[in-house]
C-alpha cells in the first residue's frame, strides 16, 4: 500500500506544525522587529515545543524590509536541539545567502498562477518553475533538505480556478528535482474542505513516497475546517502562525495563517498529540500583541485568559 501524504513509505505519521510567524507573519507588518525581538520570539516558540520554525526569507530587503536581517538571525540562533530552522528562498540570490549562513532546511516556492508569479517572483510561472527545479537540485547537492512550495494551489484572486492537473504536473517536477516534501499552499485563501480533500488525495496518489504538507490561509474563515479536511485525507504536516499573523503581500485580501494556538487546541481536542504547550504558545501571542499594539485573530489566548479569570 502506498504511504499517506503525511509520511514516506514505512515512516512515522506524527503531527508536525511549522510556525511561520517570524516570516509569513512579520512580512505583513509595517513595524520592523529588531533582531533582539525576533530572537525573543523564536525562543518563546521553541520553548512551546514547536519542532520546525520558519525564521525568515532570503528576499530583496528593499521589497520586504522586514526580512532584511534573516542571515543575521539564522547565525544568532545557531543550532537548537529538537528544532529545525527553516527559511524561504525564491531565487538564486536567496539560495546563495541561505547557503552562506548555513541553513540546512529550506522552503523553495513557486506559484501555480502566472499572474501571481509575475507579481511575487517577477517572472512567468513556467520560467519560475524551470528556474526553481535547478535551484532545488543545487540545494540538495549541498546537503540541504528542501520543501518545495506550490503557491495558489487552490485558486488565484487574479486568475480564478487553478486546474488540479497543473498543480500535479508542477509538484511532480519539484519532487523530481529532489524536494523531499511538497507544500500545497492556499495563498489566496480560496480553498474549501472539499477542494483540500480532493487535491491532497490526488497528490498522494501521484507523488508516492513524497511528504505532502499544507499551507492554509484563513481568509474566508475556513482555515481550521480545511486543516481538518487535510488531516482526514492523511496530511500530517501543517503550516501555522502564532496569533494568526500573515498573508501574502501580493494577494489583495489574503488574511493571515491559521493561528498556531487554535490549531493546537483543535488537534488536542481530537486526542492528537502536537507536542506543543499551548500556554507557552499564548505567551508568544502576548509578546506579539504587546509589540504590535493590537489584538491578534487567534482565539485561544482569549479563551484561556477568560478561563483563568473565572
Amino acid at each position: 500500500m502506498a504511504a499517506g501524504p503525511g509520511a514516506r513509505a514505512g515512516g512515522a505519521r506524527k503531527l508536525l506544525l511549522e510556525d511561520e510567524a517570524l516570516r509569513d507573519g512579520l512580512q505583513m507588518e509595517s513595524r520592523i522587529f529588531t533582531l533582539e525581538e525576533k530572537l525573543e520570539l523564536f525562543h518563546l516558540l521553541a520553548r512551546s515545543g514547536l519542532r520546525r520554525i520558519q525564521v525568515g526569507s532570503f528576499v530583496h530587503p528593499g521589497i520586504v524590509p522586514q526580512m532584511a536581517d534573516t542571515d543575521e538571525l539564522v547565525r544568532a540562533i545557531g543550532e537548537v536541539e529538537g528544532v529545525v530552522l527553516t527559511a524561504l528562498v525564491l531565487n538564486e540570490k536567496g539560495l546563495e545567502r541561505a547557503l552562506a549562513c548555513g541553513v540546512r532546511h529550506l522552503s523553495m516556492s513557486v506559484s501555480a498562477s502566472d499572474t501571481h508569479s509575475r507579481k511575487n517572483a517577477g517572472m512567468p510561472a513556467e520560467e519560475a518553475l524551470e528556474t526553481m527545479t535547478g535551484l532545488i537540485a543545487r540545494a540538495v547537492s549541498e546537503g540541504v533538505q528542501v520543501r518545495a512550495g506550490f503557491q495558489c494551489s487552490f485558486g488565484c484572486v487574479y486568475e480564478g480556478t487553478i486546474e488540479p492537473d497543473a498543480v500535479i504536473r508542477g509538484t511532480k517536477r519539484l519532487a523530481e528535482a529532489g524536494a523531499a516534501e511538497v507544500n500545497l499552499a492556499d495563498t489566496a485563501g480560496m480553498a474549501t474542505p472539499y477542494s483540500v480533500r480532493d487535491l491532497v488525495s490526488r497528490a498522494a496518489r501521484e507523488l508516492e513516497g513524497v511528504l505532502i504538507s499544507l499551507h492554509l490561509h484563513d481568509t474566508a474563515g475556513l482555515g481550521l475546517a480545511n486543516m481538518f479536511a487535510g488531516y482526514e485525507a492523511g496530511v500530517r504536516i501543517f503550516d501555522v502562525a502564532t496569533g494568526g499573523l500573515g498573508g501574502c503581500p501580493f494577494v489583495k485580501g489574503a488574511a493571515g495563517n491559521i493561528p498556531a494556538e487554535d490549531a493546537v487546541n483543535m488537534f488536542q481536542s481530537m486526542g492528537v498529540d502536537t507536542g506543543v504547550d499551548i500556554d507557552v504558545l499564548c505567551d508568544a501571542v502576548l509578546f506579539l500583541e504587546a509589540r504590535l499594539g493590537r489584538a491578534l485573530p487567534g482565539r485561544m489566548r482569549r479563551v484561556l485568559k477568560g478561563a483563568k479569570r473565572d
